[in-house]
C-alpha cells in the first residue's frame, strides 16, 4: 500500500502547472515537501458572479451594499472536494478614472491667517500609466474580461478557490470608495464571512448562494491597494481569514499621504490625495450617488494644516492591530517610494508586539509584485505559508528564520529577524562647512562656541541634484570620512535638530546620502517634517521667526550597506520637488550644527560606527 500510494504522490507531483488528471472521484488536496501540489486542471474550473451583502450603507440608498466577486473554484468541487480560498480584493478591477490632482505650488499654511488655496491642477491620473494598478493586476490589468490575476492557475491547481471582490464603489459593487475608509473594510471583511456561513449572498438572478464548497480557510493577498485591503481586514479578526501577504501595503495612510504634520505625496503622485483616490477607482456605473461622500473626504483630509486628525485616525489600522489573528507573510520594496518603507516597518513591528505569527520579504527593487524578481523561490515560499495556514500542513514554517532580504548586489539572504538582531542606535554629530561639505562624526559635539548654518528654499529644485551638488546655497551637506569597513543600517534613520526659520512657514526635508569615491551621490533613504507640529502630529503649534526650535525628522526605514570607502552623509534642505508642497523660493532655514545630531540603526552599535567612520 505504502508504494502504491508513494507512486500515485509521484505521479501528481510531476505534473505540469497546468496539467490535469482523471478520475471519477475527485482527489483532495496532495501535499510533499511541505507545499500543495498541483493536481488539478486549472482550466477545468467553475466561474460564478457573486454579490455579498455587507452590513453598511455607504451610498446612503437605504440598502446594504453589495460586493461583487467572480469566484473560480477546481471543479471538483462540485464533486464533494471542499477547498481552502485565496481572495484578493481591489478596487483596481475596473480601471480608474482620469482625475486631476491637487495643485501643490501653493504657499505653506501659517495659523494665523487664512489656509491657502486648494484646486486642482492640471497632472491627471491615466489608468494605463499608473504604477498601482500594473502591480496590483499584473499582466491581467484593468478591465479585463473575465477578472483574472498571474497566480489564479497556481493556486487553482493545487486546491485552493480563487475569489476575486471588487471593493465599495467600484465596477459591479455598490457603495462608494472612501480611501481606506471603515466601510471598505467592512465590504471586503464582508466576504469572509460569506464564505464562513455568516453572511448571505445572490446570483444575477437574484437566487440566494452558499459557498457550501469551500473549507472557509481563508487567505488574502494582493500588492498595493490590494495589499493594504487584507491589512484592514484582519485588524477586524474576522473567523476564517486564517494568513494574509501583504505586498507593497499600507498600514496608516495618514503616512502614505502626510509626514509628521507636512503634506506629503506618494512618490510619481505629486499633488495626488485621498479624495483624488477615490474619485480615480469610482468605477459603479451610477457614479453620482457617491459624490456627496466623496466631497467629504476632500473636506475631512485637511491639506491645509497637514494634522493628523480622526479621519485619519479611521484609517491607521495599527490601532486594531491586537486583533489580528490571520499569519501575515510582509513583502515590501526597499526602494518603494509609492508606498514608503514605514508601511511595513511599522506593521511588522507591531505584529511581533502582539505575537502574530509573521515573516517578511524585502527586496531592492520598488512597487513591485515579487514574482518579478524570484520567481521561483517566491512562489515556493507562499505557497508554503498557504499550505501551513490554509490546508493545515504542520510545514515548520513558523520555525523558519523570519526574514529574506536582497542585498544591494542582488543576492538573496536569510535572518533571523528583521531589523537585524544586534541593531543599536548610533549617532554621527555634525561639523561645520554645509554649504559646501561639512563634517559627520561620532567624536560627540563641535568643540569651540556654538555654529550655525543656513539654507534658503528653493522647491524648484530636486533633491537628488541638491545632494550631487559640490556646493549649494539650498541645502547644506555633511560627510563621514571614508569607511574602513563596510556599515549596515537596519531600520529607521532619525534627525535630532535644533533650527530656526525666518518666516512662519517652512517644510524640513532630510536625506541620507552614500558619497561613493568616484564623487557620485546615491539617496539612501528621506523624511519629512512640518516645524509646526513638532510635538505632536495631531496638532499645529506657530513658528516665530527667529526663535530656535528642537525639530525631529524620521526617515523612511531602510537596510543598507555602506561600503568600505564610502562616505555616509547627511543632506538637510527645506522643500522637497517630488514630495512636499512647493511654496516660493527664499524661505530661509538655519541648523545649529552645534545641537544637532544624526541617530543611525547600526548593525553592531556604536563600536561598529566608531570602527568604520571613526
Amino acid at each position: 500500500m505504502r508504494s502504491a500510494r508513494a507512486a500515485l504522490l509521484a505521479a501528481l507531483v510531476a505534473l505540469p502547472l497546468t496539467g490535469g488528471i482523471a478520475s471519477a472521484a475527485p482527489p483532495g488536496p496532495v501535499f510533499a515537501d511541505g507545499q500543495a501540489q498541483p493536481v488539478y486542471d486549472p482550466a477545468d474550473v467553475v466561474r460564478e458572479d457573486v454579490w455579498v451583502r455587507a452590513p453598511v450603507d455607504s451610498d446612503g440608498d437605504g440598502k446594504d451594499d453589495e460586493v461583487h466577486l467572480e469566484v473560480v473554484r477546481p471543479r471538483a468541487t462540485d464533486q464533494g472536494v471542499r477547498v481552502p480560498v485565496v481572495y484578493q480584493a481591489s478596487p483596481y478591477f475596473s480601471g480608474g478614472n482620469k482625475v486631476a490632482n491637487h495643485n501643490v505650488d501653493v504657499e505653506l499654511h501659517v495659523p494665523e491667517r487664512p489656509g491657502r488655496p486648494g484646486g486642482r491642477s492640471g497632472q491627471s491620473h491615466d489608468t494605463r500609466g499608473d504604477e498601482r494598478v500594473a502591480a496590483a493586476l499584473g499582466s491581467a490589468g484593468p478591465n479585463a474580461l473575465p477578472i483574472g490575476w498571474q497566480y489564479e492557475q497556481f493556486f487553482v491547481s493545487r486546491g485552493y478557490a480563487v475569489v476575486y471582490g471588487e471593493s465599495l464603489g467600484t465596477g459591479k459593487s455598490t457603495g462608494c470608495p472612501t480611501t481606506g475608509g471603515r466601510n471598505e473594510t467592512i465590504g471586503a471583511k464582508s466576504v469572509v464571512d460569506w464564505l464562513n456561513g455568516r453572511a448571505s449572498a445572490r446570483n444575477a438572478k437574484g437566487e440566494q448562494v452558499r459557498a457550501g464548497w469551500t473549507t472557509g480557510k481563508t487567505g488574502m493577498m494582493g500588492v498595493s491597494y490590494n495589499g493594504t485591503l487584507p491589512n484592514a481586514v484582519a485588524t477586524t479578526g474576522v473567523r476564517g481569514l486564517e494568513a494574509i501577504v501583504p505586498i507593497g501595503a499600507i498600514s496608516s495612510w495618514y503616512d502614505y499621504y502626510r509626514a509628521d504634520g507636512a503634506v506629503v505625496a506618494p512618490g510619481g503622485y505629486q499633488g495626488e490625495d485621498a479624495d483624488v483616490l477615490a474619485e480615480y477607482v469610482h468605477t459603479r456605473s451610477d457614479r453620482a450617488v457617491c459624490k456627496p461622500v466623496i466631497e467629504k473626504l476632500a473636506k475631512e483630509q485637511d491639506r491645509i494644516t497637514g494634522d493628523y486628525n480622526q479621519f485619519w485616525d479611521e484609517r491607521n489600522y495599527l490601532n486594531d492591530v491586537g486583533r489580528v489573528r490571520a499569519a501575515v507573510l510582509a513583502v515590501h520594496g526597499l526602494n518603494d517610494w509609492n508606498v514608503k518603507t514605514k508601511q511595513v516597518a511599522q506593521w511588522y513591528d507591531a505584529l511581533k508586539r502582539h505575537g502574530v505569527p509573521h515573516k517578511i520579504w524585502l527586496h531592492q527593487s520598488g512597487h513591485v509584485d515579487p514574482l518579478s524578481l524570484r520567481r521561483e523561490e517566491w512562489l515556493r515560499t507562499v505557497n508554503r505559508w498557504f499550505t501551513r495556514y490554509l490546508h493545515g500542513q504542520h510545514n515548520g514554517v513558523e520555525s523558519e528564520p523570519k526574514a529574506t532580504l536582497q542585498r544591494e548586489d542582488k543576492s538573496w539572504v536569510n535572518e533571523p529577524e528583521w531589523p537585524a538582531p544586534g541593531t543599536f542606535d548610533a549617532e554621527l554629530r555634525l561639523r561645520p562647512g554645509g554649504s559646501g561639505t561639512g563634517g559627520l562624526s561620532p567624536y560627540g559635539r563641535h568643540p569651540g562656541a556654538p555654529v550655525s548654518e543656513k539654507l534658503t528654499d528653493d522647491a524648484t529644485k530636486r533633491a537628488e541634484d541638491l545632494a550631487s551638488a559640490a556646493n549649494s546655497d539650498h541645502r547644506l551637506a555633511y560627510l563621514s570620512e571614508p569607511a574602513r569597513a563596510d556599515l549596515r543600517v537596519s531600520g529607521t534613520t532619525k534627525v535630532d535638530a535644533r533650527l530656526s526659520f525666518d518666516r512662519p512657514a517652512a517644510n524640513v526635508t532630510a536625506l541620507l546620502v552614500d558619497r561613493a569615491p568616484d564623487g557620485s551621490t546615491h539617496v539612501i533613504t528621506r523624511g519629512w517634517a512640518d516645524p509646526q507640529n513638532r510635538h505632536d502630529a495631531g496638532h499645529t503649534q506657530p513658528i516665530r521667526p527667529g526663535q530656535w526650535y528642537r525639530v525631529g525628522v524620521e526617515m523612511q526605514p531602510d537596510d543598507y550597506v555602506l561600503k568600505a570607502g564610502h562616505r555616509l552623509g547627511l543632506v538637510v534642505l527645506s522643500s522637497d520637488h517630488d514630495f512636499t508642497l512647493r511654496p516660493k523660493p527664499g524661505a530661509g532655514v538655519t541648523v545649529d550644527v552645534s545641537s544637532t545630531r544624526l541617530v543611525l540603526p547600526v548593525v553592531g552599535g556604536p563600536w561598529k560606527l566608531f570602527r568604520s567612520v571613526g
